[in-house]
């Protein structure tokens, strides 16, 4: 099986505001950070939101502190910066999105190389440690399970800042035909002292692997853990969070990116270890299947998914009825231990 893209078309510059959930999160005592940098403080959902909400698969940076710009980066679209990376800010805590720039003008050299015909990269995650910011990204082409996840550091996420620049740093992961998995969307966890990278998209599902600290890179002799998947039917785009005693993965099922017959949906399973086994509120493991509903059609909207999760915040992308896609942000409420998600 493969991931099915399409062309991000006239949604990049779409301006309807949609799917978010602004109430207060339930009490709950074990309430604590996303994961990626340790920290534990939980930003305010922004209520409608509006300007351009064309990200795709969006990867979130939502500060806490008021006045502090929000980011979100998103998949490369052809025209835009030879398809890298686009990158989205508010300033306003996250009510009204402007498009920036692309994180490169032209993809780094090794990346052409690796992955011959790749046009955009895909599926970014960011991540900040003690000031430093961790860019993990996917390139690979349609259909095809050579794939390469890369990495970009920076020391600030604005632009005008004369210290702003995005310095590769390679490859972190790979995959070629035969191997299990496919390596494209990287999300990150941390746990404790320990960072783990969590990939993958259809064939046998969604791995996990230990990176190596400040390097960011695959620690030494990891081997990638598998952690979700679906017999070859679609299961990509994971997302992890720790809650309380256990660790959520999200991902994301079924068909992407096929407009008003796209069918994607956020499920869910927790754990009490960063690598699993994970089961959903059924007890089936998702290794065998499992996943419990968070969100899926809802409204006007056909599909969700592509999900990011950054101090108690999840983004998503959703396809409208009529085939365009926006960006949604909300807060991620917990009733009996479980994520919810109002989609609205």
């Amino acid at each position: 099986m493969t991931r099915k893209r399409i062309p991000l078309l006239a949604a990049a510059v779409t301006s309807a505001a949609v799917l978010i959930a602004g109430s207060p999160a339930l009490a709950d005592p074990g309430r604590g950070g996303d994961g990626h940098g340790g920290r534990s403080c939980d930003a305010e959902a922004p209520g409608a939101i509006g300007g351009d909400l064309g990200a795709h698969d969006p990867g979130l940076y939502a500060p806490c502190e008021d006045g502090e710009p929000w980011y979100v980066f998103a998949t490369g679209w052809g025209p835009l910066g030879d398809g890298n990376i686009t990158v989205r800010t508010s300033t306003d805590d996250g009510a009204t999105w402007a498009y920036v720039d692309t994180v490169w003008d032209v993809k780094p050299a090794w990346l052409t190389e690796a992955v011959p015909g790749v046009d955009n990269l895909w599926a970014p995650e960011i991540v900040e440690d003690d000031g430093d910011f961790y860019l993990y990204y996917s390139a690979s082409t349609f259909g095809n399970q050579r794939s390469v996840i890369g990495l970009a550091t920076n020391t600030t996420l604005d632009p005008s800042d004369p210290d702003y620049e995005w310095v590769d740093q390679g490859l972190v992961w790979e995959s070629n035909p035969g191997d299990p998995y496919n390596a494209i969307d990287p999300t990150v966890l941390q746990a404790g002292g320990d960072r783990y990278m969590a990939f993958g998209s259809w064939w046998s599902g969604i791995y996990m692997l230990e990176l190596d600290w400040p390097s960011g890179k695959a620690a030494s002799g990891a081997d990638p853990v598998h952690v979700a998947g679906r017999g070859g039917a679609g299961i990509e785009a994971p997302a992890l969070v720790k809650h309380g005693r256990y660790y959520y993965l999200f991902t994301s099922w079924d068909v992407c990116c096929a407009g008003a017959d796209s069918t994607y949906n956020i499920r869910v399973g927790r754990s009490t270890s960063p690598t699993g086994p994970f089961t959903d509120r059924s007890g089936v493991a998702l290794t065998e299947g499992g996943g419990t509903l968070v969100l899926g059609a809802h409204g006007d909207y056909v599909a969700t998914g592509g999900q990011s999760i950054h101090n108690g915040l999840m983004a998503y992308h959703s396809y409208h009825e009529d085939g365009h896609f926006d960006l949604g942000i909300e807060e991620i409420q917990w009733k009996g231990g479980w994520p919810v998600l109002d989609g609205v």
